[in-house]
């Protein structure tokens, strides 16, 4: 079985495809599709579903992501018939980071998502997030689960071994770009653990985060536990290819 490398995208924020179509480009090498999230960290970005359009226009596989914060049943099935439009039948439903300004919808959960998409359309392939905690009934009717990131890959393949579940899951691994970006994502995520030892490594060597990552990701290959990574290179996605190319 092919293990799977998923990268995932930085959307832009502005009107300019520039430095996404650099980013697919770049790791087309070694990512067997890419994940496009919707409004990152609570940012207004271009459409995901429009950057996975973009992705298969450069003949690669997208998945867009759409959360349940931004959005009311009407704004979801607006998305839906966009995404047939425009040939995207891959989606990742999250409940989404807490908005930078605003307030968080509430007509939708991603139960209720994955629910209309399927009335929608049988052919849509959806997937779910899920945390490193005992799983909902409800998330194993999804085609796929997104494992939340972790640092540690023992606590990784302990939810595996503790949730088995007949359908791809893929385990969430990031790459700390800075000792900012590490101290930044542990105040906004508290779930997700950071050893204090990475974040020391990353401060005195910039390249320290990516080398982990990249070990992270073929010490995960060799377990056999996980259909594959959803691997979040942030900025650092050259860095990340050059040393992947070569080693999967």
């Amino acid at each position: 079985m092919t293990f799977e490398l998923i990268c995932e995208i930085e959307p832009p924020t502005k009107p300019d495809l520039k430095r996404v179509r650099h980013q697919i480009g770049t790791l087309s090498t070694i990512a067997h599709s890419f994940l496009i999230p919707d409004n990152h960290i609570g940012r207004a970005t271009v459409s995901s579903v429009a950057v996975a359009h973009e992705v298969q226009a450069m003949g690669g596989r997208g998945i867009a992501c759409l959360n349940s914060r931004d959005r009311n049943l009407l704004g979801f099935r607006r998305d839906l018939l966009t995404a047939a439009a425009y040939g995207v039948d891959q989606f990742l439903f999250v409940y989404g980071d807490k908005p930078t300004s605003g307030n968080r919808t509430s007509d939708l959960t991603v139960r209720s998502m994955l629910e209309e998409a399927r009335k929608f359309s049988p052919d849509f392939r959806l997937g779910a997030a899920a945390g490193l905690r005992p799983l909902p009934a409800w998330k194993r009717t999804a085609d796929f689960l997104f494992a939340q990131v972790s640092f540690s890959l023992e606590a990784q393949l302990r939810w595996r071994e503790a949730h088995p579940v007949d359908k791809p899951v893929y385990a969430g691994v990031m790459v700390l770009a800075s000792e900012r970006h590490a101290r930044t994502l542990a105040a906004a995520i508290p779930d997700i653990a950071i050893p204090e030892d990475l974040v020391e490594r990353v401060a005195a060597d910039r390249m320290a985060g990516v080398e982990a990552a990249c070990e992270q990701v073929l010490a995960l290959r060799e377990s056999g536990a996980f259909a594959g990574v959803h691997l979040i290179p942030v900025t650092r996605y050259r860095d990340v290819e050059s040393r992947l190319a070569t080693a999967l």
